[in-house]
């Protein structure tokens, strides 16, 4: 009887191949497009990345750093108003760091009268401090020959005319000036008076003008001092204004009273200058 199975030893042998299997993209990955090697291809993708620079450039750069928007999108998304921002803080630090320094004006020049004056204050300040033994500085007038040092019993007495003195000075410059020590303004109501007083010493000169700005007023002026001392010097009724001088005939006070007889407000102006120590509403 035939033995009809079959030998594994027996059948031929086919030879093994190694094969490539297909590798798949990983779960979420999209495959990665790749640019089409020739000549055409990379000519299309050189074009698309300058078209793309180009838009750049022109939507957001130019606005932001120039403020120049030629297509507007700058100043809809206020990239235009940036870039203008910048260009103008670039020039305002240009502009000032190539600006000239400052010209300091030259001091104006005074005039003749003003430096005679000067001259003359300077004179008086070195005579007063040759009495006091103080320096004089550098560049007023010479002072006299020194005098001998007051003795410690006199030192009082120099002080009050080292001060008279120098309100000498100030009133002397004042007057040639040809300006004002003090100026006040009062409203008189109907029927009201009002006095005002300057401190003097005897034989000194004030200098005054008043006036009732388009009204009139009633006056007096006059004096009292120590002692029951009392001096009259003039008086006027429905005066509109007045100027001149007063001289004290005692040390005291000497001065004005207004009464306003109208039958409306009055405002008066006094001004004062020349030698007198205040002047004092009372």
């Amino acid at each position: 009887m035939q033995d009809n199975r079959f030998d594994v030893g027996a059948a031929p042998q086919v030879p093994l191949r190694a094969e490539r299997r297909p590798t798949r993209p990983a779960a979420g990955t999209a495959p990665v497009a790749g640019v089409e090697a020739t000549s055409g291809g990379l000519v299309r993708s050189t074009l698309k990345a300058g078209g793309a620079a180009i838009a750049l450039l022109t939507v957001f750069w130019l606005p932001a750093e120039y403020g120049i928007d030629p297509t507007r999108l700058g100043g809809v998304l206020g990239l235009t108003e940036m870039g203008q921002i910048k260009q103008q803080l670039a020039a305002e630090a240009a502009a000032g760091s190539a600006a000239p320094p400052a010209i300091v004006p030259a001091a104006a020049v005074a005039p003749a009268e003003v430096l005679g004056r000067l001259d003359r204050i300077e004179a008086q300040v070195a005579a007063i401090a040759a009495v006091i033994g103080a320096e004089v500085p550098a560049g007023s007038a010479p002072p006299p020959a020194a005098a001998a040092e007051p003795a410690p019993a006199a030192v009082a007495a120099t002080d009050t005319a080292t001060g008279a003195a120098v309100d000498a000075a100030v009133a002397e410059a004042t007057a040639d000036a040809g300006g004002w020590r003090d100026e006040v303004s009062y409203t008189l109501a109907p029927g009201e008076g009002l006095e005002i007083k300057l401190t003097m010493a005897e034989g000194e000169t004030a200098r005054f003008e008043w006036t009732a700005n388009g009204s009139v007023l009633n006056y007096t002026t006059h004096g009292e001092g120590p002692g029951d001392q009392k001096a009259s010097y003039d008086d006027g009724r429905g005066v509109a204004d007045q100027a001149g001088e007063l001289t004290a005939q005692f040390t005291g006070s000497h001065g004005w009273f207004w009464r306003n007889r109208t039958d409306a407000p009055v405002t008066l102006t006094l001004r004062t200058g020349g030698a007198y120590e205040v002047l004092k509403r009372l």
